[in-house]
């Protein structure tokens, strides 16, 4: 007991030294950000002639050449929905994932912790993304910001924090899709019949994406309607069935998650409102598109986790029913309220339809996604410019879809699990290298046309990143005790961050000899 007293006591300390320095740190920021932006107004003010000088949207500093940003003419761009419903998926996917936020901490502290966590965790990132998209709608999106901010190293770190993270990510979804067929036909789960279908959930995907974004960005509007309507049937069902499920008999479950686990799950459901920042060039009016998309998107993936929550609570299910992939029974006990087994057992074959949606959805969303980021990079050479190939008829970057689908498939019979601890890690990196790019351009241009600004001046852009700093820390002292390969999910994380700048540097050779020969006349050609 004294040993457990003092681990508790130990951590406590560490959480508070962590707040006390993160505070200190970005006081001093404050200070230091202020005077810089003050001396870069005067020097641009000295360069133009005593004039204040409005910079170009698009432009790049002459050390770091604007290839990354295309002005080539797109054949269908996406507005306002499409992008909200790709953003959707490339964040949330629905309800799903969330049932362990709920048996860990209750519903009331539950749907609280859903409620508060966007406010403190997204809504600061889409301000960012807001400011940074609608100044620079470049292809590469949060990697290009890095770039140009910070230079090539912390932007090729950027991208890479991305690539590595979605090799966790990007294989679970066609194997969840699996996982949801086998429980309506499990002759899927005999053999290699499973994987064939993963195979298949991969090849499809990477033939939507090239051809073209807005069969990716309708599909998944589509997508969103169809998942959501069995979830919308048990919040208007629910105000009818109050307390009509308080003895329902639920299977056991299994879950472990407590409070701080069902914080750290809630982080996850909430991360990834930076990834449509890298399809800019392909939105209609990204100035104003964006922002508005952010702030819609946050909204509709916030009602989707709270209400059904809010509606079972009504019926009087026990939070304790709830673990991963538990909606379909429970939604089969909504059925039976308003009809006999039939309607059950509709119910449940329409949560799990829905399971399989979300998978696919979410797959496809992020393949468009991740897919521009080798275009940006081999664009400024710093990839080969086989990368910067694209489809003549649809733009789709098509050597870079197929690459990283070949990865991810090969990545599919490896068994991995979501390891909340790597992703938040690095996300979390690749994140504050966005809200760093945030406060370096407002001073290194601090004329720069921004549409859209977060207020509050050089404060707001720095105390704007404040909370989700800090619970990337809390999430790393909580989350620090996750294995992978035998080694702390944390120091596997740090070891996948430090590999990112040894390939930096052992391709610095190549890219000298001209890696971008060829890429971006591949892609004036195509145009």
């Amino acid at each position: 007991m004294p040993d457990v007293c003092q681990a508790g006591l130990e951590e406590k300390i560490f959480s508070l030294a962590w707040i006390f320095v993160a505070s200190r740190i970005i006081f001093r920021i404050l200070h230091v950000a202020n005077s810089l932006q003050a001396c870069g107004r005067q020097r641009a003010r000295i360069a133009d002639g005593g004039r204040d000088k409005k910079l170009s949207t698009l432009s790049l500093p002459a050390q770091f050449p604007a290839r990354a940003v295309t002005s080539t003419k797109r054949n269908a761009k996406l507005t306002l929905w499409p992008l909200v419903a790709a953003t959707f998926f490339m964040v949330s996917g629905g309800t799903y994932g969330t049932e362990d936020i709920v048996h860990g901490a209750g519903y009331g502290l539950g749907i609280l912790l859903l409620l508060v966590t966007p406010l403190i965790w997204s809504l600061p990132t889409t301000y960012m993304i807001g400011e940074l998209s609608s100044a620079l709608p470049s292809e590469g999106g949060y990697y290009a910001w890095v770039r140009r901010a910070m230079g090539n190293f912390w932007g090729f770190q950027e991208a890479w924090l991305s690539l590595v993270a979605s090799i966790f990510d990007m294989a679970i979804y066609p194997t969840l899709f699996v996982a949801y067929l086998t429980r309506l036909i499990p002759w899927f789960a005999l053999g290699h019949r499973g994987w064939m279908v993963a195979m298949g959930v991969v090849t499809v995907c990477a033939l939507m994406n090239i051809a073209g974004i807005r069969v990716v960005a309708i599909s998944s509007l589509w997508l969103f309607f169809l998942l959501s309507a069995p979830f919308v049937l048990i919040v208007l069902i629910a105000p009818a069935k109050i307390g009509a499920l308080q003895g329902a008999v639920t299977a056991p479950t299994t879950s472990s998650v407590g409070l701080i686990g069902g914080l750290l799950i809630c982080m996850w459901n909430y991360m990834g409102w930076d990834n449509a920042s890298t399809i800019a060039t392909q939105v209609k009016r990204p100035q104003k598109t964006y922002p508005r998309a952010m702030i819609v998107a946050v909204i509709v993936v916030s009602l989707t986790y709270v209400l059904p929550f809010a509606a079972m609570w009504l019926t009087g299910v026990p939070a304790a029913a709830f673990e991963t992939g538990s909606w379909a029974d429970i939604a089969g006990m909504m059925g039976g309220l308003v009809g006999g087994p039939l309607i059950a057992r509709g119910f449940r074959v329409a949560l799990v339809l829905g399971g399989m949606m979300s998978a696919f959805g979410m797959f496809n969303a992020l393949v468009m996604s991740y897919s521009r980021l080798p275009l940006a990079m081999a664009q400024d050479g710093l990839l080969p410019s086989v990368f910067g190939k694209l489809q003549r008829k649809t733009q789709a970057p098509w050597v870079a879809i197929t690459f990283l689908a070949a990865c991810w498939a090969l990545c599919l019979g490896l068994g991995f699990e979501r390891l909340i601890t790597i992703d938040v890690l690095l996300y979390g990196m690749s994140l504050m290298l966005e809200f760093v790019a945030l406060i370096v351009l407002r001073i290194r241009e601090p004329e720069l046309r921004r549409p859209f600004k977060v207020p509050g001046g050089m404060a707001g852009a720095v105390l704007i990143g404040v909370f989700p700093l800090l619970l990337l820390g809390f999430s790393i002292v909580h989350g620090a005790g996750e294995q992978i390969l035998g080694i702390s999910g944390l120091a596997f994380g740090l070891m996948l961050i430090a590999g990112g700048f040894v390939v930096y540097w052992a391709t610095a050779g190549l890219r000298r000899v001209g890696w971008s020969a060829g890429a971006f006349k591949d892609e004036q050609r195509a145009a």
